[in-house]
Order: structure tokens, then C-alpha cells, then sequence
């Protein structure tokens, strides 16, 4: 892996139906380089799959993140699913686990249910995400869509359509829709363990004062280093990063702490990633059997 590697695999978690030629054109090398060295990461397992990331909120789940102290991430996982749907678990280096929960109602309930729970696990944190922003007025051909590229995201419009019986217009002008719905992103899962020479991390920040203005603030300072774009849940920014060092890993998380507005941060490096889309597929399915054409929620 080298720095070229580093910025196609940011690229491509931000946007993996990015075409070959235009990470080129971006980078200073031609699409065929491009996709040389996206094959390269694919056979090392470094990218692992290509992922449709839907935020939960968008089909009307409200989300709890937890982060819990513990090495047995079966029985974590096991007692997160009396609670809800497991959307993603992140173990991280010195027996962290990140964990996000999709759950349908009562989330006050569900994060005193779930303390109950986990009396064997060292809880850290629990707090739901309050996504501002995240709307969505989608309709069953959208959700058919949707569906579809849950199975690969880089999928051709041509096969999409024939698959579907719907004109390539129709396809593009959904996948245009769902492109803008922010809490949708076509991204990738990769293994932070087949990454050589660079670390991936992820900085949680604590924010005590005007989000907008921390994050621009943020973007200015370290936007060379981002991985993917920042995500920002209530009173929180994470940052998702790669340094070439541990020494510049401390070094950034220390520049990060000394932020305006930033009260506290964590620092996180994931040993693997893992998302689940059961209850993505269970919300299609759900919402197919109602009469109405549309899904409409917004979140505040």
C-alpha cells in the first residue's frame, strides 16, 4: 500500500460508484491505473466488499451506539439483538467494541433494556444518534432499487434495468435520488489488518458548542488525513483517518483535542468492521406490503 492506494480506497468509501476514470482524472493517473490497483486491494482482501450504507433513520429506526469494554464479541452481539437489529460491531485494539443497533421505537426503553442486559460487559457509553437532516421520501421503485444494489452498489444501470424491466432513465434517476439522500452512501468495507504501512483510525469527539462551525474548522485542519468524510451524530463528530505512524496517529488526536468546541476525544482503531443488513431487508420487505407508493420520514 502507498499513498495512492490510501486516497482511491478514501475515494471509493466515499463514493464506489465513482468511475475508474474519474479517481483518475483526480489523481494524476489514467482509469486503467486506477483499476489495476483497485483489483490489487480486492485480491489482498484489503477491500472486502463493495456496501450500499443505509443510516437506519432513513427507513424510520432510530439508532443506539454503544460502546462496550470486552473481548467475547459473540456474547456482545448476542445480548445487542434482544434490543434490536445489530447494524454494524467494530472491535478496535485494547478490547473496545463499537456497536450501532437499529431499533424501530422506545429507544429510551431499549438503552435501559439493554444496561439491564449487559451486566457482564463493561458498557462505556450508550447514546442514540440524532442525525440531523436524514429524510427520505422513497418510493417502492426506489426501495426495488434499493434492493438491488444491496447486492453489489457498483452495478451497471443497463443491468439494473434489464433485471428490473425499467427504463436505464428511471434507474438513473433514482440512483441520482438516493446519491443525494445523505444518510445513503455507496461505499465499501474494508480489513484495517491487511492495510500495511498505514493505520486506519477513528476519532470520536465530544462537541460543546456550534457543530457546523467545529466541523468546518475540522475540514481545514485535517482533511488530508481523512478516509472517509466525517459523521456527526448528536453532539458528536467522528472523524475516520489514516496515519503512516503511531507517533502521527497521537499526534493528530492531540491536534484534534485542542479544537475549538471539542470537549473531549476518543481515539479508536478498528481491528475489523462489520455491518448487517437484516434489518434493511426486513424494512424493504415491510414497507412493500403497505399500500401507499411512498415512505416519507424526517429526522430533526
Amino acid at each position: 500500500m502507498d499513498n495512492l492506494d490510501m486516497k482511491i480506497l478514501s475515494r471509493l468509501l466515499n463514493n464506489c460508484r465513482e468511475s475508474d476514470r474519474q479517481i483518475g482524472m483526480e489523481l494524476g493517473i489514467s482509469g486503467g491505473a486506477v483499476r489495476a490497483r483497485i483489483r490489487k486491494m480486492e485480491e489482498k482482501k484489503i477491500i472486502e466488499k463493495f456496501f450500499l450504507k443505509v443510516e437506519p433513520p432513513v427507513l424510520g429506526y432510530g439508532v443506539l451506539y454503544f460502546v462496550v469494554s470486552g473481548e467475547n464479541i459473540d456474547e456482545v452481539f448476542e445480548q445487542l439483538s434482544l434490543v434490536g437489529e445489530p447494524y454494524f460491531v467494530v472491535p478496535c485494539v485494547g478490547g473496545i467494541t463499537v456497536c450501532g443497533i437499529a431499533v424501530k421505537e422506545n429507544l429510551e426503553q431499549k438503552i435501559e433494556l439493554a444496561s439491564k442486559l449487559m451486566k457482564d460487559v463493561r458498557v462505556l457509553s450508550i447514546f442514540e444518534a440524532e442525525n440531523q437532516g436524514f429524510s427520505s421520501n422513497l418510493t417502492k421503485t426506489d426501495l426495488e432499487i434499493l434492493g438491488i444494489l444491496i447486492e453489489d452498489p457498483r452495478q451497471k444501470i443497463e443491468k439494473i434495468a434489464k433485471s428490473t424491466n425499467m427504463s436505464t432513465k428511471t434507474i438513473t434517476r433514482c440512483i441520482e435520488k438516493l446519491h443525494e439522500n445523505e444518510g445513503i452512501q455507496f461505499t465499501l468495507i474494508y480489513n484495517p489488518e491487511k492495510i500495511e504501512d498505514f493505520i486506519p483510525h477513528a476519532i470520536l469527539t465530544w462537541i460543546d458548542g456550534e457543530l457546523k462551525e467545529t466541523l468546518e474548522d475540522m475540514n481545514d485542519k485535517f482533511s488530508d488525513y481523512y478516509l472517509q468524510i466525517p459523521f456527526i451524530a448528536k453532539n458528536q463528530i467522528v472523524l475516520f483517518l489514516y496515519s503512516d505512524s503511531i507517533f502521527k496517529m497521537d499526534e493528530l488526536t492531540q491536534k484534534v483535542r485542542s479544537v475549538k468546541n471539542v470537549k473531549s476525544a476518543d481515539l479508536f482503531i478498528p481491528k475489523k468492521i462489520s455491518f448487517y443488513i437484516k434489518w434493511l431487508e426486513k424494512a424493504i420487505f415491510d414497507f412493500k406490503k403497505l399500500p401507499r407508493l411512498h415512505l416519507t420520514y424526517q429526522t430533526n
